[in-house]
Formats: C-alpha cells, structure tokens, sequence
C-alpha cells in the first residue's frame, strides 16, 4: 500500500516511518510512505505557502497555488484519492478505516495555519476526515494516526492477523480486558474463567465484559440495538 504525504513539515515524520509496526511494515515492502514538502511548489523564493485570509480574521490560509500543483504532482490525472485532514470531516472510525484499507494507494494532505483554501477543497479533495471533535495544529499527526490504523490491517503487518481482527471496534464493541502473568499481583487475580481452559466460557466472558465496557464508556456504539 503505498502513502503520498503533502507536507510543510516532512521532518515530523522521521521517527514515525522508522520505528515499531510502522518501520517494519516499510522494511517489509508492506507499505510504501513518499514524503512532498508542499513548500517545493511555492512561486517565490521564500517559499511561501501561506497569506492573509479575505474577509480578515485571525489565522493564516494555506494558498491554493502550491497545494494544486503538489497534488496534481502526485495525481498525474489518475483516480486516486485525495484525503485531507480536517475538524470538519468525517469522523475516523474503524469501519471507515477498513474501507479505505481496500485501496492501493492514497494521497494524504496535511493542513496548517487556520485552513486551507476552500477552492483546493472543492476541486482537489474527494475525501475530508477528522480523527476527533478536538483540534490539532496541522494535519501530520492526524495522517500519522490515519496510516497506523490502515497499515495494522494489511497482511504481514502484524505477527498474527488476529491481533487486529479482535482489536476495538471491529465488530461494533470496545475491547474486553486482557491478563498476563502473573496469575496474581499485588493481591489482584485474574479471573478464574479465564485459567478454566473452557473455551466456550471464555468467549462468553469476554462478550459480556465487551458489551459491559462499551455500554460504560460508549453507550452511543449501541444505539442501534
């Protein structure tokens, strides 16, 4: 799977590709990550890819000219598509991430400043995506975020694929609490059922303290039952 990223900040992004399932999978030839400085695309020799916004207000907008001619760089007219990192997108979530898993290729816009320029939006940008109703300073992290999430769902990423197939949020539930040894620290145990080796059992403990966790601390992932 392979990842374009337009940046202003490729630095960001050093330890990201080298460390963990992220630097293994790019080892691997798992997934392919291209790093474009934005800035590369600036008219002037101050490389500037910024300006004021019409109307005033606070803030900077990223201009349209360089951001256009990044990603029709990228692009070469083929049907790729185009993400760009948003408060005002979609809200990512693991189905979204599943979908998107399915393709070859994507091209991920990281924002800075106050915005970018809307007519880069209605032109260039055919999926717009926020990680949360919170807001970060550009789009790096929430990418970052974006291709851990797709790259843990591609065959050989992980060790064992079931590691992600059982992980939050793929069959609609939060995750249901996990042990190790020791059988008992600091006078906690784990839970008997789980050392009983009925499998039956154990699968339906977990269901239970899933559904559990999930009506505690989501109650609005069941809102359709």
């Amino acid at each position: 799977m392979i990842f374009r990223i337009l940046t202003i900040f490729p630095g960001l992004f050093t330890n990201f590709l080298q460390e963990s399932i992220i630097g293994r999978a790019v080892s691997r030839n798992i997934i392919d990550i291209h790093l474009t400085d934005i800035r590369n695309f600036a008219k002037d020799k101050h490389r500037t890819v910024d300006d004021y916004p019409y109307g005033g207000g606070p803030g900077m907008v990223m201009k349209p000219e360089p951001l256009h001619d990044a990603i029709n760089s990228l692009k070469r007219k083929r049907e790729i598509p185009v993400i760009y990192f948003t408060p005002q997108g979609k809200l990512l979530d693991q189905k979204l991430v599943n979908e998107y898993g399915k393709y070859q290729e994507l091209i991920l816009v990281c924002g800075h400043y106050k915005e970018i320029d809307q007519r880069i939006r209605e032109t260039l940008i055919s999926d717009e995506i926020s990680i949360g109703d919170y807001v970060v300073s550009g789009g790096e992290l929430p990418s970052m975020i974006f291709i851990d999430a797709l790259t843990r769902i591609q065959p050989g990423a992980l060790n064992d694929i079931e590691s992600a197939l059982t992980d939050s949020h793929q069959n609609g539930l939060l995750g249901y609490p996990y042990y190790t040894r020791p059988p008992e620290f600091k006078g906690m145990k784990v839970p008997e059922v789980l050392l009983s080796g009925n499998h039956q059992k154990i699968e339906e403990w977990r269901k239970a303290k899933a559904r559990e966790i999930t009506k505690k601390n989501r109650p609005d992932l069941l809102k359709n039952e």
